[in-house]
């Protein structure tokens, strides 16, 4: 099956050209030029990759995000104009996997998609159940229970606590947690892996501003508590 690509774009001259270079890779793509429109196009046709434009004519691409995150983990990438710190995290608050700053070139786009697209659910060294207190995760099922209770996690987040679960205590940088569960061979945003952990921490914490389960280690990163 053909990789589909849906582009969320008001500026019919950057859709096409975005649709053009996305194209020149082998993918299928469908074009949509408001949040409405995407979120119709993506019921009849659900996509294997979202890009969404944040400044949107009516529903903006912030809300975009949400009503996908409703009712589905497809990796969502944000662009923005602008490389304010603000719009970039209020896009990944959202449910976006990663983000893109206007004006990005095709190659960029296409490592970012192509990342994306490698992210298979880990296995987490092999264990069939792993367990933290109420916490429990099994990775060849791609399920997480808190208490009991099926956790909904997007495809970043259940990788983001593998990949935490692989080494329970062990302390994880930034950059290692970019490199792991993004992919990208660089230094990165760190902003993606502190969003994303505060938005873990809502579904697996009963209390996500004291945390028992992801703490921080103050000036190194990440642990999951045994």
């Amino acid at each position: 099956m053909a990789i589909r690509i849906l582009t969320v774009e008001d500026d019919e001259r950057i859709r096409t050209s975005v649709r053009l270079a996305l194209e020149d890779e082998g993918w299928e793509v469908d074009e949509a030029p408001t949040g409405e429109e995407a979120l119709a196009a993506f019921r009849r046709a659900p996509a294997d990759v979202v890009l969404v434009d944040i400044m949107l004519p009516g529903m903006s691409g912030f809300d975009l995000c949400r009503n996908l995150r409703r009712f589905s983990d497809v990796p969502i990438v944000v662009v923005t104009a602008r490389s304010d710190t603000h719009d970039v995290v209020a896009g990944l608050e959202a449910g976006a996997d990663d983000y893109l700053t206007k004006p990005f070139a095709p190659k960029e786009l296409s490592a970012r998609i192509r990342a994306l697209l490698r992210r298979a659910r880990p296995s987490a060294g092999g264990h069939s159940l792993l367990v933290f207190g109420d916490l429990e995760i099994v990775p060849d099922e791609g399920r997480v229970t808190l208490a009991g209770r099926e956790l909904s996690l997007t495809k970043t987040e259940f990788r983001l606590l593998c990949e935490l679960a692989q080494d329970p205590g062990g302390v994880f940088s930034r950059e290692v947690l970019l490199d792991r569960v993004w992919g990208y061979g660089y230094f990165g945003d760190g902003r993606l892996v502190d969003v994303h952990v505060r938005r873990l921490r809502t579904k697996v914490e009963v209390d996500p501003a004291h945390p028992r389960h992801i703490v921080t280690v103050r000036g190194l990163g990440y642990r999951l508590q045994p």
